[in-house]
């Protein structure tokens, strides 16, 4: 880096400082927290206490552990100013929230939440906790923006234990799902432009997850397993076997690593609920069933539901789809960068309070990249009769099932 650019990294930074200073009552307090994230940011191999007080130049890691552990201050607040900080830096009408969740692999009993239990990070059973989050994603950039500790029963069945690692006592049992709806209702009441929301099948086979989205009138697109239920069909799986060879078409989902991730799709319409879709007698929103095929490997097929405005291309829930590779790209950025899995925390509290101030270094990391690129980066939009259910409808698939407001779409049919 430059020395220039080393000048307005520290500009930069220290005006996210202002922006989160007054959260933190005692001007000892705001420098803690200022060494701390600095700390998070520094290319350093290790980030727990000892090494970010010794880069702070500490004797000790007192000071560091009592912000996390003892000090008057909110995470939630700060995750506030996060959201609004990625709103102005990021932010984007169409921006997708992205719902998921990831592992931090802990020894022993006392840690908040841990216990052994299925990690998809580790992918495989561990002593762990586990953390739902959300991350925002444009074409301006990704970065994390909400969380949520998971307690299993055994804690929240266990008071004294609770007790014991400072959970609150209104904290009950709630699960991964229960957590996500939070999360969301609290990013789309936050300043971040909202369009969309995608998640992987734990959270899209919900049906109490897909209508909370529905009622708030947001689009997305979600990943369910192949057992999923849908109009027309007992099974999305037996739903996609019906389809015409050349329902399948070709089609990027965006880029990853090695380059555009090419696919074979499907996509199909499916009936309108009258609840949910129509305004009066007019359609405002309409309901697609989708199936990605590996080229390589036919038999791997992943599928989806969505639910999006009248105008929506079958190429823009395709990328939507997509997206949702970018919390992904954030654990992992976060993580290896930002120290976001290496605490020493053991209590409630200091596990909110060190994951949002590494949600925070890794936003500001991401703010930085936007503006290195000079603001500019390539747009992720991508620009796809007979007795069965599927039809042709102009350059898409729907599915005709009787009901209330079906109508026969023929090949003629132009409009979407």
């Amino acid at each position: 880096m430059s020395a220039r650019a080393g000048e307005q990294w520290n500009l930069d930074l220290d005006d996210l400082f202002v922006t989160i200073g007054h959260r933190f009552g005692r001007v000892e307090l705001r420098r803690r927290m200022r060494d701390y994230v600095r700390g998070l940011l520094a290319p350093v191999p290790r980030k727990n206490s000892w090494q970010l007080a010794e880069q702070a130049g500490h004797p000790t890691p007192d000071g560091l552990q009592h912000l996390l552990a003892g000090a008057k201050w909110n995470s939630d607040d700060i995750r506030d100013d996060l959201q609004k900080y990625v709103a102005d830096k990021l932010g984007e009408s169409d921006g997708v929230l992205i719902i998921d969740d990831t592992g931090f692999i802990k020894k022993g009993a006392t840690s908040a939440g841990v216990q052994r239990q299925y990690s998809g990070t580790a992918g495989r059973t561990e002593n762990c906790q586990i953390g739902v989050f959300a991350a925002y994603a444009t074409t301006l950039g990704r970065a994390l923006v909400d969380r949520e500790l998971y307690l299993p029963k055994s804690w929240t069945e266990d008071r004294e234990r609770c007790r014991a690692a400072r959970v609150p006592d209104e904290r009950e049992f709630a699960t991964k799902g229960e957590l996500a709806r939070r999360i969301v209702l609290r990013s789309l009441a936050s300043p971040l432009p909202i369009s969309w929301v995608t998640a992987d099948s734990a959270y899209g086979q919900e049906s109490r997850f897909r209508r909370l989205l529905e009622q708030s009138g947001v689009g997305y697109v979600l990943a369910v397993p192949k057992s999923q239920f849908t109009v027309g069909c007992p099974r999305i799986d037996g739903l996609f076997a019906q389809a015409p060879a050349e329902a399948w078409e070709k089609i990027s989902c965006g880029d990853g690593a090695k380059g555009p991730r090419v696919y074979h799709w499907a996509a199909v319409r499916l009936p309108a609920v009258e609840e949910f879709d129509y305004q009066g007698e007019a359609p405002h929103r309409m309901r697609w069933a989708l199936a990605r095929r590996s080229i390589r490997k036919p038999d791997e097929i992943a599928y989806y539901l969505a639910y999006a405005p009248l105008e929506t291309t079958v190429q823009e829930l395709v990328r939507i789809a997509g997206t949702r590779w970018a919390i992904e790209e954030c654990f992992q950025a976060a993580k290896n960068e930002c120290g976001l899995d290496q605490y020493e925390v053991r209590r409630y509290v200091g596990w909110y309070r060190h994951i949002t101030l590494a949600m925070l270094a890794h936003a500001f990391l991401a703010s930085t990249a936007r503006e290195l690129r000079e603001k500019g980066v390539a747009p992720m939009r991508q620009q796809g009769q007979s007795s069965s259910q599927w039809r042709r409808f102009g350059d898409s698939w729907q599915l005709v099932v009787p009901g209330p407001h079906t109508s026969v779409a023929t090949e003629d049919d132009t409009t979407r």
